[in-house]
């Protein structure tokens, strides 16, 4: 068969994931941008699209183009990764938009790029999909923070495998998977509301692609019920407890009688909510000045099996190297467990010291005194 092109079209939009660490669920207008920033954010995406690239660059056997936009949609982490880059000729301003997004595209399909890498979150990828739909096959290198959307990877580090296995190979298993993508308005008043803009293709894998979320609330209610009654059953005095975003642990919230935000990380001790909807910064202050044990409680993404690193980046690796593993409580109905179809739970802090730690077989609290033991990948 013949040979696919090696030519790689490069994309990073450099604000995305700004809002993630600093709880602001996405950065999708320049106001939200500017909170991000006051709030003590910082660019995330080209060090993660650089981590890709040298894991590319590393295990190249025969030379690969990469085209890309100048400076820091593109430029930067290539050349920081140890390409040099054929750069489009294009101006990019230091505050780029989805309109930079887009002409970027047009311009590599214009040069007929064998596969577009990007470093984004969900609206990006719509982005993206606008101007080239099923037409050129795409890779997501995760950097937002709602990816809801099928064509990421679950890491930098899976990103750089699937691309370099399609460059690799004649023969390509590809696949059309979902570009979605949710209202952000309203995912920052506790309602998720996602939506299906098309299909893209991508060079299938499934331990490499995290698939798409699954859409909507729960619902087994029973279940949850069972697992949110164990918990505050299990919940002890004088504990501080970050209690994590997601209908699961909304129900736990409700169970204790607070009013848990739906999306938010908030802190819980001696039965009431001690501060709700906090930053990464927030929660170290707090900890810094507790005296007391600290406990995280999370649930992973159903259908995905992300357990940190997808909506929930306010628990920053920081923090749960400062805790430790052992302070990890996940909670998840057997429903959602069976969603994932036997993969794995899947970490992407950003620190792989952390992802490491939290690797391996983990319990997960299911039901009234029911527990299983699940793995967390490596």
């Amino acid at each position: 068969m013949k040979k696919i092109k090696s030519t790689l079209g490069l994309i990073v939009n450099p604000i995305s994931g700004m809002g993630g660490r600093v709880g602001l669920k996405g950065t999708d207008t320049s106001a939200i941008i500017a909170s991000a920033i006051a709030l003590g954010a910082k660019p995330e995406s080209t060090i993660r699209a650089t981590i890709c690239l040298q894991e590319i660059h590393s295990g190249l056997h025969e030379p690969l183009e990469v085209i890309c936009p100048p400076g820091i949609m593109g430029e930067k982490a290539a050349e920081e990764a140890g390409f040099s880059p054929t750069v489009l000729p294009i101006k990019i301003p230091d505050d780029t938009s989805a309109e930079d997004t887009r002409a970027a595209v047009q311009m590599m399909a214009s040069a007929k790029v064998s596969l577009i890498l990007f470093a984004g979150g969900d609206g990006t990828a719509r982005d993206i999909y606008s101007v080239i739909k099923d037409q050129i096959p795409v890779v997501g290198i995760p950097a937002g923070v709602k990816m809801h959307s099928a064509v990421y990877a679950t890491t930098p580090k899976s990103a750089a495998r699937l691309v370099s296995n399609y460059f690799a190979s004649s023969d390509s298993n590809l696949k059309d998977v979902e570009v979605m993508d949710i209202d952000e308005d309203a995912f920052r008043n506790g309602q998720l509301s996602a939506s299906l803009y098309g299909y893209m293709k991508v060079p299938f894998e499934r331990r490499y692609i995290q698939g798409a979320k699954s859409g909507g609330i729960e619902t087994d209610e029973s279940a949850m019920s069972a697992v949110a009654h164990e918990i505050s059953r299990r919940l002890e005095d004088d504990v501080l407890y970050i209690l994590g975003p997601g209908t699961t642990l909304k129900a736990i919230g409700n169970q204790l009688g607070v009013d848990k935000t739906l999306l938010g990380v908030d802190l819980f001790q001696d039965g009431k909510l001690i501060a709700e909807d906090v930053t990464n910064l927030q929660i170290e202050e707090i900890i810094t000045k507790c005296n007391n044990q600290v406990k995280i409680i999370v649930t992973p993404i159903g259908g995905q099996g992300h357990i940190f690193g997808r909506g929930n980046q306010q628990i920053s690796p920081s923090i749960i190297k400062r805790l430790g593993r052992e302070s990890v409580i996940i909670v998840a109905t057997t429903n959602k467990l069976a969603s994932l179809n036997g993969r794995p739970f899947l970490v992407d802090t950003g620190d792989p010291d952390v992802d490491q730690l939290l690797s391996g077989y983990i319990r997960v609290v299911t039901g009234v005194n029911m527990e299983s033991v699940y793995r967390v990948s490596d």
